[in-house]
């Protein structure tokens, strides 16, 4: 059995940065992930005023609830979607005027129904070139608060972002979603803000809809411990249940985990792993077949990638339903996947939000275009267990997520 040390989770250290900076006192985060994306996030912060220490092993973090110690900044927010919409509805708390840009990459991604809901709630917001995307400058005067309806079907990160903005608003808000993708990283939104002293309540409508209560009460310092990321752990678990003799164990992540992406296992399971979830620990283990399937990863689009990778290798196809948010993430992962797998020879069908992979031999050499996305590597590492000859276009990407991640895949599996 292989022990697995996985870095802190991406999204609960993005959240816990910002609502570190929004409490009261300072906040200690234990074990945070150090990638680009969170170093991005801590830096912007540090633009903006906020007090930032970072040790080896915990960042210490002092917050302003009345928002950023600088009433100008120019805020660079590199790759990171987290940091490129969170930071700006932070700033958004806070008095002075805060300009936003980003990387190429980000620059493309969708940023319009968190622009209009912050527009709602009276802020003033301006797009510089191309409406609904990066850079974007904020006139922030601090926030009353009210109600809002959010369409939160192409990313739940809008709703997040919102949510945490809730207890620094004068009045509180009421938030109306329409439509919510990838659910659970909500869940662990609702939780955190807890952990931090929010109140917020949900209440589901007759008609599928729901509202989010969140009430004016601002936020107290804690210390907070980052749990191991759920979405990393994914490619050591795939490559757990392909692999002959293979089993995985990742300390720290079990059934009282935050991270709903946790769920991939109960995919793998599906397809004739061995699985155990105890309460501090997941384990993976081959038992020397996959079987194919059709699955609804709405919830979990993240790890699509994962189990595209997987799919070759299983006895019958594999077909990924719901996953249209996958084509505005740092690239199209529903056509990236498609297009490396059709060049591995594998037969593969695509459609708005499903991709459909059918059984097959992947054959190299072939160089995987990653589009710059460091799930597109770490996924297809996966296949390059049992495909000799793959190689990367852009292997380093990977430092957006987890910088060391080819060095521990490789020690993993005695490469």
């Amino acid at each position: 059995m292989t022990v697995i040390d996985i870095p802190g989770s991406k999204s609960v250290t993005a959240r816990a940065l910002f609502l570190a900076a929004a409490a009261r006192g300072t906040t200690t985060l234990l074990k945070p992930l150090r990638s680009d994306d969170t170093e991005g996030f801590a830096e912007g912060l540090k633009a903006l005023g906020y007090e930032v220490r970072q040790d080896e092993d915990a960042w210490h973090i002092t917050g302003r609830p009345e928002g950023p110690a600088h009433d100008t900044a120019d805020v660079y927010c590199r790759d990171g979607a987290t940091t490129a919409r969170f930071l700006p509805t932070l700033a958004a708390a806070g008095h002075g005027t805060y300009r936003f840009d980003a990387s190429a990459q980000m620059r493309r991604r969708p940023l319009g129904p968190l622009s209009t809901a912050l527009r709602t709630l009276g802020v003033d917001l301006t797009h510089e070139d191309r409406e609904g995307h990066h850079p974007l400058t904020v006139a922030a005067r601090g926030i009353k608060g009210g109600a809002l309806t959010l369409d939160a079907g192409q990313s739940s990160q809008y709703l997040t972002a919102l949510l945490m903005l809730g207890p620094l608003t004068a009045e509180g808000l009421a938030i109306t979603v329409t439509d919510l993708v990838s659910e659970p990283y909500v869940e662990i939104t609702l939780a955190m803000m807890r952990s931090f002293g929010a109140r917020v309540t949900r209440e589901d409508g007759p008609e599928g809809g729901r509202t989010y209560t969140v009430e004016p009460t601002g936020y107290t310092a804690t210390t907070y411990a980052v749990e191991p990321d759920a979405s990393t752990s994914s490619y050591f678990f795939a490559a757990a249940a392909l692999l002959p003799g293979g089993e995985v164990t990742v300390p720290g992540l079990g059934a009282n985990a935050l991270q709903g992406d946790l769920a991939f296992v109960d995919v793998l399971r599906r397809m004739g792993a061995d699985v155990r979830v105890e309460d501090d620990r997941t384990t993976v283990r081959s038992t020397g077949s996959l079987r194919g399937l059709t699955v609804n990863m709405r919830d979990i689009s993240d790890t699509m990638p994962t189990l595209a990778a997987l799919a070759p290798f299983a006895d019958g196809p594999v077909r990924i339903e719901d996953v249209a948010n996958t084509r505005v993430k740092e690239c199209d992962r529903l056509d990236a996947c498609a297009e490396n797998l059709r060049r591995l020879g594998i037969e593969v069908h695509t459609g708005p939000d499903w991709i459909e992979i059918h059984p097959g031999t992947p054959t190299g050499p072939v160089e995987i275009a990653t589009h710059g996305d460091h799930r597109i590597v770490m996924s297809f590492a996966v296949t390059a267990l049992r495909t000799p000859g793959i190689s990367f276009d852009d292997p380093g990407c990977v430092r957006k997520t987890f910088p060391g991640f080819h060095a521990a895949f490789g020690a993993a599996h005695g490469r």
